[in-house]
């Protein structure tokens, strides 16, 4: 096969410029927007459940979640499964026992009905809570008889009365889909015990669990291709156990689909929505559902505009409230991808209309009564009930503090891009926290996401100035202590505990035991299972 030199393309290239052709960005929204309607249809036959968002491809396919979720499909993978305590989703389970179960999106692009996310690691994890919280259950009973566990304030039922044939029956079975095999399972079924006693050990609080759920939790599936009688649909009260309904929004079908409408063609891509990075060029879920219309009619030949223009407005929208808004860089696509060539031309923005109304619903989440909050860089500059803020993104933030001492920038880069980053500016973010909690300051992390490095930061601060229970004891427990694996991992399920979203990466956590530990085994690995 002859190389470009010759004139010709191999069967490789030739198909990756195909792939490249067919897989742009108006295909993309247009497949999300095509899902979202089943993902509408099935959500109205359980109305009362809420519906979840499984980070970052589930996001797209509904205009609005109760709230999100992060199940790996790498922890689900053929032969390498596993349950990570550094990704429990306590809440996920606090919710359906509240609500009396909940729905959680995601969607794959490979042609299979499910990502491996639901159809190994969300059913591995109903596993071992249910596993867990029996245990628990059946120690209380043992200890206190025939009393009752009382729900914590989060909503949960007040009472729960655990008698002996609750804890019993209590099922603990490996719930699989038909298409696992049984070696597989039986596999897994070997690492039960031992992920179940992972869990007891992290410090999760399985008391407030088995509290919240009345009933044990059991994943079930919906895709495109589930056939519901909708006359049949049961209510979820009636099933002897809490649903944790997973909807698969794409078709798994492997034929491509060139679809028409009335004034264009267009083709499906399944789970269109993976990957955001090398196709969105920009955009969010939520401009685009601000926007859903008028892009989809807009068509393919000024999709790409419009998304740029879209894009450029709410970075200035954003410059104006005085959030972090970097310009955002976008490579231009080769020839056959876009409906023109050359990088895209932003619209003239200076006739651009601010709306000072609309925003997001952009919050921080405080560490129980550390006096420590987490947050995005971008609304760090709208927060009103702080004292002082940690800033570990790249970019500055404009901040209406007290002092200039009440702010400190402190940029750093993920592991992927350089492996000492957190590490060096560590001591810096620490010594910072000190100096303002031991004057009861309220302090505020921020990073790009609020969702990884300042993540690692509170980390290391919890741990190197807080005891195990939260109290800020300027250092005294932790120079007490040999900081463990184990100590590292009990912390991080305290602080997603409260930040919910928190997805830390296996890397920038390495740096944070590397800091603790300091110089008596520098080059230990720390394997906590985040995504690098």
């Amino acid at each position: 096969m002859e190389g470009e030199e010759g004139g010709k393309l191999s069967i490789y290239k030739a198909a990756r410029s195909i792939k490249r052709r067919e897989n742009t960005l108006y295909n993309a929204l247009k497949s999300i927007y095509q899902d979202s309607i089943f993902v509408g249809e099935i959500s109205q036959l359980w109305p009362q459940l809420p519906l979840l968002a499984n980070l970052r491809c589930g996001l797209w396919y509904s205009p609005k979640f109760y709230a999100t979720c992060y199940f790996k499909s790498t922890d689900g993978h053929t032969n390498n499964c596993s349950f990570n305590t550094s990704r429990l989703n306590l809440h996920v389970a606090q919710l359906a026992g509240q609500k009396g179960g909940c729905m959680i999106v995601d969607a794959t692009r490979r042609g299979k009905r499910f990502p491996d996310s639901m159809s190994k690691t969300i059913p591995i994890w109903t596993c071992v809570l249910n596993r867990a919280i029996s245990d628990f259950r059946k120690e209380f009973h043992d200890t206190n008889g025939n009393a009752s566990l009382k729900g914590d304030s989060n909503g949960c039922h007040e009472h729960t009365t655990v008698t002996r044939d609750v804890s019993f029956d209590w099922d603990c079975s490996l719930h699989l889909p038909l298409w696992v095999s049984e070696t597989e399972k039986a596999l897994i079924e070997e690492r039960l015990e031992k992920w179940t006693l992972g869990l007891k050990a992290s410090g999760a609080d399985i008391a407030s669990l088995a509290a919240c759920l009345k009933k044990p939790l059991r994943p079930l599936w919906i895709s495109q291709k589930t056939v519901i009688w909708l006359n049949e649909v049961p209510d979820h009260d009636s099933w002897d156990f809490t649903p944790i309904i997973l909807v698969s929004a794409s078709s798994s079908t492997g034929v491509s689909q060139h679809r028409t409408t009335s004034e264009f063609s267009w083709k499906y891509i399944p789970g269109a929505a993976d990957d955001e990075e090398s196709w969105a060029r920009g955009l969010s879920p939520s401009l685009f559902w601000n926007h859903v219309y008028d892009l989809i009619n807009s068509g393919p030949d000024v999709c790409n505009q419009k998304v740029a223009d879209l894009v450029e407005k709410n970075r200035v929208y954003r410059a104006y409230r005085g959030e972090s808004a970097p310009q955002i860089t976008i490579k231009p696509l080769k020839s056959g991808c876009l409906s023109h060539e050359g990088p895209l031309v932003i619209a003239d923005i200076s006739n651009i209309k601010i709306d000072t109304e609309s925003s997001e619903d952009l919050t921080i989440s405080w560490l129980g009564s550390t006096n420590v909050a987490v947050g995005t860089s971008q609304i760090a500059a709208g927060v009103a009930d702080v004292d002082c803020i940690l800033n570990c993104d790249c970019e500055t933030i404009p901040v209406n503090l007290p002092s200039a001492e009440a702010y400190l920038h402190l940029p750093m880069m993920t592991s992927k891009f350089d492996r000492f980053s957190l590490l060096n500016n560590l001591p810096s973010a620490v010594s910072f926290a000190k100096f303002n909690l031991r004057q009861r300051k309220r302090l505020l992390i921020c990073c790009h996401n609020g969702e990884d490095i300042s993540i690692c930061v509170c980390l290391a601060i919890l741990m190197s100035l807080f005891d195990e229970k939260g109290t800020f004891d300027d250092g005294k427990s932790f120079n007490m202590i040999n900081v463990t694996k184990w100590d590292m991992r009990r912390r991080l399920v305290y602080v997603c505990k409260f930040a919910t979203n928190a997805r830390p990466s296996r890397g920038n956590l390495r740096q944070v035991f590397n800091f603790l530990i300091g110089d008596k085994c520098i080059e230990q690995d720390l394997d906590t299972g985040g995504d690098e």
